[in-house]
């Protein structure tokens, strides 16, 4: 295994968005979208797990950055960038849409002894919800506005344990935050007006340090 870019130890890197993902592809590249000629893809890498389960994570990557024909299933990747959320309209509802930017990739090379680190600074958008699940764990979700250039956000969905939990439940709208984590994939069951069940896959951060940086916006 390769060391890699360790963003856990090093956050100046990071900027205030920062992802490296290293896994196998596990779904080649479709289309995305067209920005001034300019076409995005996205293919879907199996990040494992130190349980040795995975998390399947979709990549948006340019077709400017690579030849996107070369991205084979099964291939190994090493993924460098941004973790990005877009909203989604259809004729249903709005979907919050999240994926990681590709920045640099790299093809063929070995999986790096840190697979899955993120580091984010953003604030808090929405009012944390501190909650106890049936087996006594501690859990406190987050919303988590990352801002980036041209007057942009992306809206950053987190989840954080145990002593985490408590203090992330005690924070405000408006707080400055530094997260480190992964990004981890769930599936899950919506029911709809129908009663048909669907079954879908969220994205979200898996908090393993939290500081915060400030108590006003």
């Amino acid at each position: 295994m390769k060391e890699g870019k360790n963003i856990m130890e090093n956050s100046k890197m990071a900027e205030n968005n920062y992802v490296c993902l290293s896994g196998v592809i596990s779904e080649e590249c479709v289309f995305s979208h067209e920005v001034y000629g300019e076409g995005f893809y996205i293919f879907k890498t199996e990040v494992k797990r130190l349980s040795d389960n995975e998390d399947i994570l979709p990549v948006t990557v340019s077709e400017r950055l690579i030849d996107v024909n070369s991205l084979k299933r099964g291939m190994t990747v090493n993924v460098m960038g941004q973790m990005r959320s877009y909203n989604h309209y259809s004729s249903k509802k709005n979907k919050l849409i999240l994926t990681t930017f590709a920045k640099e990739i790299e093809i063929g090379e070995d999986i790096l002894a840190n697979p899955n680190e993120i580091f984010l600074n953003g604030f808090i958008c929405k009012t944390p919800v501190y909650r106890t699940t049936p087996f006594g764990r501690e859990i406190t979700d987050l919303l988590i506005a990352v801002n980036r250039s041209y007057g942009k956000s992306d809206y950053i969905p987190c989840i954080a344990w145990g002593r985490n939990a408590k203090f992330a439940g005690g924070l405000e709208v408006g707080n400055n935050i530094e997260i480190w984590g992964r990004i981890q994939s769930r599936n899950y069951q919506k029911k709809l007006e129908n009663d048909e069940i669907e079954e879908r896959t969220a994205y979200e951060v898996s908090i393993s340090k939290i500081d915060l940086i400030d108590r006003r916006w």
